[in-house]
């Protein structure tokens, strides 16, 4: 089962914000971001190590094939929520979405009174 979820705004200014801390292009950084993210769910509900998916940036989305494992925990949460596994898999990823920004790029969002995010 592949399943594909649409990159969120909140995805992309976050690995806008970590490619431009590492001086790469936004899709490099993109595709990094998803990685990282992807590579964290799959670890915490099957332990895996490794992950297989694909970024396709102009359309906006990532494609995962996720473990047995991850596959049947997104159907039990979307069935308890009523939703697609693929609707779980985008608010999973949407979470981490900040997590590994350097303490810098996380500290200018936070002092920014102008950003709607309380983080």
């Amino acid at each position: 089962m592949t399943l594909t979820i649409s990159v969120s705004d909140r995805f992309r200014e976050a690995a806008t914000a970590w490619g431009d801390d590492r001086l790469m292009d936004e899709e490099d950084a993109l595709e990094t971001k998803a990685e990282q993210a992807l590579l964290e769910i799959e670890h915490l509900v099957s332990g895996a190590n490794e992950v297989e998916f694909a970024v396709d940036a102009a359309d906006g989305e990532i494609h995962h094939e996720p473990t047995d494992a991850l596959e049947a925990y997104l159907e039990r949460q979307g069935e308890a929520f009523g939703l697609e596994p693929d609707a779980v898999l985008a608010l999973h990823v949407d979470l981490f979405a900040r997590a590994f920004l350097d303490d810098e790029t996380e500290s200018a969002s936070a002092s920014d009174p102008d950003d709607p995010r309380p983080y």
